[in-house]
């Protein structure tokens, strides 16, 4: 039997977000929930790391969102990544040493803070977790291409509808509701700077998204009102995401389990 999802804010949430692609022992499991860790709160547009940091914590995303950017040489804003709760914010720096990118609020947010050392030791002598943190670098990877094919080779209404599918799958595989039951925390202009459009044709590609009935508009917030028209504009399919739903987490069959 299923437990309850983890709660807001919980550090179950990390748990639940590499049992979702990864198998972990009781010990494993036991093992990562005991990591020593502090708490900390953070406000919409703060700066958790800069680029050319040499940092040496593993912050994990218990509430809120966050995301990733690069700045051109103009000072144009690219967002390369979100992260929704249940995410590590800065696996890579287990393993490289300088940030090569941002990170900053994009809600408040609480994250738990865990030293970089303490991390590193569990993954040198806990083969399990070992793989569970290499293979969620590596499908953070296979996101990155997966966004690469979307703002290069889609259509406006195609990139937009396919961020709004991986969001929701990604928040319900980890027991969050998702943008059915949530609205998007992301502004026009955050759209714009995530897709390589402009805040004009942002506004005009949700009015076709709306008057296709799938999506609703309250003011700023969106949300999905129709998930399968949604993955059929997208032509969506979550094979990039390398998910399986775990029982631990609360998960039950996600519409989107079983795809190719």
């Amino acid at each position: 039997m299923s437990r309850p999802p983890p709660s807001k804010g919980s550090f179950d949430l990390f748990l639940c977000k590499l049992l979702s692609h990864s198998g972990l022992s009781p010990a494993d499991r036991a093992a990562l929930l005991a990591l020593p860790r502090a708490h900390r709160r953070f406000e919409p547009g703060a700066f958790l790391l800069r680029e050319g940091d040499r940092p040496d914590i593993c912050p994990i995303l218990l509430s809120g969102f966050a995301f990733r950017r690069k700045l051109s040489q103009d000072g144009d804003r690219q967002i390369v990544a979100i992260k929704i709760p249940g995410d590590s914010l800065d696996f890579q720096s287990i393993f490289v040493s300088t940030a090569d990118h941002d990170l900053q609020a994009l809600t408040e947010i609480e994250v738990a803070v865990i030293a970089n050392r303490d991390m590193e030791n569990l993954v040198a002598s806990r083969p399990g977790i070992a793989r569970a943190v290499i293979t969620d670098i590596l499908i953070e990877a296979s996101v990155g291409r997966e966004w690469l094919l979307n703002n290069g080779r889609r259509s406006a209404r195609a990139r937009l509808a396919h961020l709004l599918c991986e969001l929701h799958l990604r928040l319900e595989l980890t027991g969050s509701p998702g943008l059915v039951a949530r609205s998007l925390p992301l502004t026009q202009e955050q759209l714009a700077d995530l897709l390589g459009l402009t805040p004009v044709h942002i506004n005009r590609t949700l009015k076709t998204l709306v008057e296709r009935g799938a999506v609703v508009r309250s003011g700023r917030k969106i949300r999905i009102a129709d998930l399968e028209k949604l993955k059929a504009i997208a032509g969506f399919n979550p094979r990039y995401l390398h998910r399986e739903v775990d029982a631990a987490c609360g998960g039950e069959t996600s519409p989107f389990a079983g795809a190719d």
